[in-house]
């Protein structure tokens, strides 16, 4: 299988979305629950280095969940982190689809 190389979904309304949000990721013994450090946090893998993967991907995450999930600390286990931001991505994904921020043609 060979995969074609395409630019990245970017959308600033999407991350512009982020700003006041709980936090999605809420990972045990990390997460400060705190909506003003919220961002849109990247959760699947880029197609190279120093390249994100489209904005869809990704997940409302508080500070501390974002250091946690981009490997800025040490807390936690990393397969737990990893869970915890795909089920948050899952719950922004609903989100967003709520907010009119992203479609699903039927």
């Amino acid at each position: 299988m060979s995969f074609i190389k395409r630019k990245p979904v970017f959308s600033k309304k999407i991350r512009e979305s982020a700003k006041g949000q709980e936090c999605q990721v809420r990972i045990p013994g990390v997460c400060n629950f705190d909506p003003s450090t919220t961002v849109l946090a990247h959760v699947g893998r880029g197609s190279g280095i120093s390249q994100k993967c489209d904005d869809i991907h990704a997940t409302y995450a508080c500070s501390n969940c974002h250091d946690a999930i981009d490997g800025r600390t040490s807390l936690g286990d990393q397969r737990l982190i990893r869970l915890n931001a795909y089920e948050g991505m899952l719950r922004t994904q609903v989100i967003l689809l709520e907010e009119g921020l992203i479609e699903v043609n039927q």
